[in-house]
């Protein structure tokens, strides 16, 4: 679950917790912070997605066609 604070993304604290759980007994920072930051833009993408803020697969295409092509 997300929460936006002066158009900030949030990650609610049970939603974190949950993602954490799921990583071994032992853990180094830098794989915390790996795996926050993945969380993150996940939750963001999806946010996107579903207000509608996407770039279609064939504006892509031709926006980058002379590198594609």
């Amino acid at each position: 679950m997300l929460i936006f604070d002066k158009n900030i993304l949030m990650l609610t604290k049970s939603n974190v917790i949950q993602h954490i759980q799921q990583l071994p007994d032992s853990f180094s920072m830098d794989e915390l912070m790996e795996k926050l930051l993945f969380i993150y833009k996940i939750e963001n993408a999806l946010e996107q997605s579903k207000n509608d803020q996407t770039t279609p697969h064939t504006k892509v295409k031709e926006k980058y066609q002379k590198w594609l092509g």
